[in-house]
């Protein structure tokens, strides 16, 4: 295996409390690649445990825990997203990434690496349920190459001995990437407009306000649900302004009078969330261009929500 050196750490620390420290990182890393937080805590796990397996010669000569560790996690995602696409037409219904609430980061970035594109996309802006929703277009290569160089700073180099593509295919592909992420981009609303947006939204919402609702959706919006099969969700997009606002409020008209709603952050963003007894049963993310709403994720999967469970 490599004992590929890590940007920003030059000294070897096999100290198992060392090891353990890069468990918040990878995880990070992981979910990014995944899309799915329970994915990236297998992911990792699996990498921990092919280091444990390691005799205690074989970790000593490794110059990089940290980096070792990285090579190893991101190579196990890139075979768990080439299998994807087979468990996605699974899947029944639209499959949304899992969202996460706050705090999203577990930690603030990593040191070190150059900035080879001028344009570097922050680890803030690579959770939002958008920018996600954009890597699940890409091939698992261009994938991993965009999230290693582009957001973890990985150098291109680096990023070749990972993937085990050579540097200048890595460089294309992250081009590549970085063209589908531009194309989708829209201006960005400040987040203090974004969260007045969502709370009207979500007042109109309870009020059955469906002028309301309509004039907060932009014309051509899109809402997607994801019940994964174990609960009701509409099983393929819904399109429209009109169409989206008279579906919620038929939603809400038949929910059970328990049910209510709340402001959150969902993967960096203002979002709500739908409880029932204090369990979280619905999370809703939006994509908010100006003052409308141009997409809705609404995740019902309880497999998806279980960071999300109180009580």
């Amino acid at each position: 295996m490599s004992t590929h050196s890590e940007p920003g750490r030059s000294q070897p620390d096999p100290r198992p409390s060392a090891i353990v420290s890069e468990r918040r990182r990878l995880i990070n890393l992981a979910y990014r690649l995944l899309g799915s937080l329970a994915e990236a805590e297998d992911a990792v796990q699996e990498a921990y445990a092919r280091w444990y397996a390691m005799s205690r010669q074989q970790q000593e000569a490794i110059q990089s825990p940290g980096g070792w560790l990285t090579t190893v996690a991101s190579r196990i995602c890139l075979d768990l997203l080439g299998s994807a696409r087979a468990r996605r037409e699974r899947y029944v219904g639209e499959w949304i990434p899992e969202p996460l609430p706050e705090p999203a980061e577990w930690i603030s970035g990593r040191p070190g690496g150059t900035a080879d594109p001028a344009d570097r996309v922050t680890l803030d802006e690579s959770i939002n349920m958008a920018f996600l929703v954009v890597l699940e277009s890409m091939t698992p290569a261009e994938r991993v190459a965009f999230i290693l160089h582009d957001v973890f700073r990985y150098s291109f180099a680096e990023v070749a001995e990972i993937t085990g593509r050579t540097a200048a295919a890595c460089r294309q592909l992250a081009s590549s990437a970085r063209r589908r992420i531009r194309a989708s981009q829209a201006p960005t609303t400040p987040a203090a407009q974004q969260a007045g947006v969502v709370r009207d939204f979500k007042q109109a919402w309870e009020a059955k306000d469906i002028g309301a609702l309509i004039g907060l959706l932009d014309p051509d919006a899109t809402a997607i649900g994801d019940g994964g099969g174990l609960v009701s969700a509409a099983l393929r997009p819904i399109e429209g302004g009109e169409q989206i606002a008279r579906y919620l409020v038929d939603i809400v008209g038949r929910a059970a009078s328990d049910v209510t709603f709340l402001e959150r952050t969902v993967n960096g963003q203002p979002g709500l969330v739908a409880q029932q007894d204090g369990i979280t049963v619905v999370v809703y993310a939006f994509h908010i261009a100006g003052d409308r709403i141009t997409h809705i994720w609404a995740v019902r999967n309880p497999d998806k929500l279980r960071q999300w469970t109180a009580g």
